[in-house]
């Protein structure tokens, strides 16, 4: 799948204020496969991104820019950029799925095929078949990620949002809060390319409310299904890594805040071939399906056009002798729970029947 090179552009919400964001979202709708650029993709994603805090550094005080373009420093074209090295399915990035404990899963850095290695049949809360992703379980604190925008509030056309974790570091989420960076207007798109150059350079950083679903996976990784709520592309984005290119999802079915970076939530009800404390049992023994079916039984309480709807789920564990009796929410709330919020996963609704 080709790669997002341009800057999307995306309006969040917080405060009344509209600030497009660059990066991680989708914008004009093209999920036709073709390329994308990044600085339209937080461009009608919805909600409009001010609040969310002070003007801030890392500790906390407002930092005054030093004139960062006088330093010689010069932009770079992410063409010729290398690429970040990526691996989901490893001991320190994987929980559900390892290659330790499956080797059929792909390589480091090799592309991963979502659609049909992590793509799965339930019910919504009203009986309807939903499909999602899995991308596996996920923190509940957001990770920061960092959008550039000039003093008056445009953002920097072409400049790539920044990141400082990848999966498997320590505080890396599918899951990102987003942080507004105020450069001079002589800056040049993607001078910058790390976290590390923006405190360099002293720019000021705000914190917003906003938070975005973009999971991080191996350049050429395939996820094409989007909700039909969600008009951000299939395609790719791009971002930057410690002056290396990384490429990332966004999905966009509905809008996520946040006011003390905590990621919202909502229950899912799950059950398993064999029961978790039986040999075998629970994740590793696999979703119970109907017969030569992929129809589980599994039940999300909430569907995107549903306020409370969230992508993270909280993994509650029923019986499996309950399950031909379940398929909706009132059922799923009457069967023997064995195990409640287990796991919280990223499972984004893509779509609904």
């Amino acid at each position: 799948m080709p790669r997002t090179r341009r800057t999307f552009l995306t309006t969040i919400a917080a405060a009344g204020v509209t600030l497009p964001v660059a990066g991680c979202t989708g914008g004009d709708g093209d999920t036709s496969g073709g390329e994308t650029t990044e600085t339209d993709a937080m461009d009608g994603g919805g909600d409009s991104m001010q609040d969310g805090g002070d003007s801030m550094t890392e500790g906390g005080e407002s930092m005054e820019s030093t004139d960062p373009m006088g330093d010689g420093m010069s932009p770079t074209d992410p063409e010729d950029a290398p690429r970040a090295s990526v691996d989901r399915f490893s001991d320190s990035a994987g929980t559900l799925h390892r290659r330790s404990r499956n080797g059929d899963l792909p390589g480091p850095d090799a592309a991963i095929d979502f659609d049909s290695l992590f793509l799965t049949r339930g019910y919504g809360p009203g009986g309807d078949i939903v499909e999602y992703y899995d991308f596996d379980v996920q923190p509940t604190e957001s990770a920061p990620i960092y959008a550039l925008f000039y003093e008056d509030g445009d953002p920097v056309e072409g400049q790539l949002n920044i990141v400082d974790v990848l999966p498997g570091d320590e505080g890396y989420n599918d899951f990102w809060r987003v942080h507004m960076v105020t450069v001079p207007d002589d800056y040049e798109a993607n001078t910058v390319t790390s976290v590390q150059g923006i405190r360099d350079a002293g720019f000021d950083i705000t914190p917003t409310d906003t938070i975005k679903n973009c999971p991080i996976v191996p350049d050429g990784s395939t996820a094409s299904m989007r909700h039909s709520a969600d008009g951000s592309p299939a395609s790719l984005v791009e971002g930057w890594y410690d002056g290396e290119v990384v490429s990332y999802f966004l999905f966009e079915e509905a809008a996520l805040s946040t006011t003390d970076g905590s990621v919202p939530q909502s229950p899912i009800y799950v059950t398993f071939e064999t029961n978790p404390g039986e040999d075998g049992g629970g994740p590793a023994s696999g979703f119970m399906t109907e017969t030569d079916s992929d129809q589980t039984h599994n039940v999300t309480a909430t569907v995107p056009d549903d306020d409370s709807y969230s992508p993270l789920w909280s993994v509650n564990v029923y019986d499996n002798a309950d399950f031909a009796a379940v398929s909706d929410l009132d059922t799923a709330g009457s069967a023997e729970i064995l195990a409640a919020g287990t796991a919280t996963v990223n499972c984004p609704i893509v779509a609904e029947q």
